[in-house]
């Protein structure tokens, strides 16, 4: 598929499959897309620093405070494949109004919420709304610009938003709790989703239904194996892998997932065409994005942590130590997408994934007595040029060459991994988080039951968690190297047609 001409005018036929409206413009489009997708990553993160406001209110154990963000990523990642599979086959815009609405509701009853099962009930809700309207972002960017320059820099926005939006959900998070309550964390969504769902119907067209039927063996297994493998991996950060229903999730994602695979090979209308994952660079990318989600879980994680309890930051001090992240992603989105189209996207992987684990590393020699201004912020500039230089190419290679008809379900395969990358990613950096306490404990068992105690502990944690954030992102260099593309050959930004994936991949 060629680039758009010099003129950068839309395909004529955009209106017909998910583009703007008949005399509309790309731009509006493209923000109210954004948009959503920003309400939808803010939602992973917003509601961290409210969590002991939240739990003094309403009475939740520590447990069920954990499960205030993991009933949200659990019926958002156990969902997304199928989600992207009714986008296809009912159309983008219907699955995307629909989904908003279900969060919108969800975020307003959440809001409401007197008792800690309503609140849990609510959060499951906007984790299934969530994965009905995520896939069909991405999706009907694919289909509102033609791949080339303009595509790139619209991925790029939708990029920036991803990889700046976890962080922005915490500053975001931390202010809300602080000037208003915690509730006003599921309130905010309230008048941007219904601000999706007016400007919606005026700037988007529909995508055509295609004729198809749902592959309801392929969706009851991809459904029931991403859910065991999110809650395997959740399991594992609350209780250990050793833990019984840490092992009997795992072990039902072990036998579920390999036969959803089965079930998808020989199904004549499947959830997932396997053929996407025979391109190399896009199966590089998957593999890539997987790595490098699950370093950069850890930086917000154990940060969060540690200027709360060691540095002793309010929860709006807390949410702002994050805004150097978001103010270094956002001005690099236009550099990075420069470069890409000059480079291609391996060198800049590499060197974004390179600057995550030299920020990690960084992290990992934070003290009790470490500062914010000397110790945390540098490595929160570092960490940022890290995230641009790495998902925004990411997301490209991600979705490249593929058909703008398979586009939802690229687009749910890119958000399952970043989801799975993430909590098992969080699962790992835990368990080795807690071994580096535990053995802080034993050599100095004299220091036990006070507050500088319990500040060396938590650093001596966290010593360890980053330096096992920092492995996660040197690994991805590998796939990095090994697979994704240099320069492209035109020099515009667009890859070799053995990189697309049609019905019958071309590639060997």
């Amino acid at each position: 598929m060629s680039a758009h001409s010099a003129s950068g005018r839309a395909p004529d036929a955009a209106s017909v499959t998910g583009g703007p409206r008949p005399g509309g413009r790309t731009g509006p489009a493209l923000a109210v897309i954004v948009l959503c997708q920003l309400m939808l990553v803010l939602d992973l993160m917003i509601v961290q620093i409210a969590l002991p406001d939240m739990a003094r209110n309403l009475g939740l154990t520590t447990g069920s405070m954990s499960w205030v963000v993991n009933a949200y990523a659990l019926a958002f990642g156990g969902l997304l494949l199928l989600g992207g599979r009714a986008g296809d086959i009912l159309g983008r815009r219907a699955m995307f109004l629909s989904g908003v609405a279900l969060f919108t509701l969800a975020s307003l009853l959440g809001g409401l919420a007197t008792e800690g099962w309503w609140l849990l009930t609510a959060r499951a809700v906007q984790g299934v709304g969530a994965a009905m309207a995520s896939p069909s972002t991405l999706a009907l960017i694919v289909s509102v610009f033609e791949e080339g320059p303009r595509r790139a820099r619209a991925i790029g926005v939708y990029s920036v938003v991803g990889g700046a939006g976890a962080a922005l959900g915490l500053i975001l998070g931390g202010v809300l709790t602080d000037v208003a309550s915690w509730r006003w964390v599921l309130f905010v969504n309230v008048p941007v989703g219904v601000l999706v769902l007016a400007l919606t119907p005026f700037l988007i067209g529909e995508t055509p239904r295609r004729p198809g039927r749902f592959d309801l063996l392929g969706a009851l297994t991809s459904t029931l194996g991403m859910a065991a493998l999110v809650y395997g991996v959740i399991s594992a950060s609350d209780a250990g892998w050793g833990a019984t229903a840490t092992r009997v999730s795992c072990g039902a994602a072990v036998v579920l997932l390999p036969l959803f695979l089965v079930v998808e090979s020989r199904a004549r209308q499947p959830v997932l065409r396997l053929g996407l994952f025979r391109g190399r660079t896009r199966a590089g990318a998957y593999v890539a994005v997987l790595l490098v989600q699950g370093s950069m879980i850890g930086v917000l994680f154990f940060l969060s942590r540690y200027v709360q309890q060691v540095l002793h930051f309010t929860p709006l001090e807390a949410g702002l130590c994050f805004l150097p992240v978001t103010a270094v992603v956002v001005p690099l989105a236009k550099v990075v997408i420069g470069a890409f189209a000059r480079f291609g996207g391996r060198p800049l992987v590499v060197f974004g994934a390179g600057l995550i684990a030299l920020a990690d590393l960084w992290l990992s020699r934070l003290g009790p007595d470490s500062g914010y201004l000397g110790g945390v912020l540098p490595a929160l500039l570092v960490y940022g040029c890290g995230i641009a230089f790495s998902t925004i190419p990411l997301t490209m290679l991600a979705v490249s060459g593929v058909p703008p008809e398979e586009a939802g379900t690229a687009s749910s395969v890119l958000n399952s991994l970043q989801q799975v990358g993430g909590s098992l990613g969080l699962a790992i950096l835990v368990t080795v988080f807690d071994q580096g306490e535990r053995r802080a404990a034993r050599n100095a068992p004299h220091r036990a039951g006070t507050e500088t105690a319990a500040g060396h502990l938590l650093t001596a944690g966290i010593d360890r968690g980053f330096t096992a954030a920092a492995c996660f992102a040197a690994a991805t260099v590998l796939p990095a190297l090994l697979v994704l593309p240099g320069r492209p050959k035109d020099g515009r930004g667009t890859h070799r047609p053995e990189d697309r994936s049609g019905p019958d991949p071309a590639e060997t």
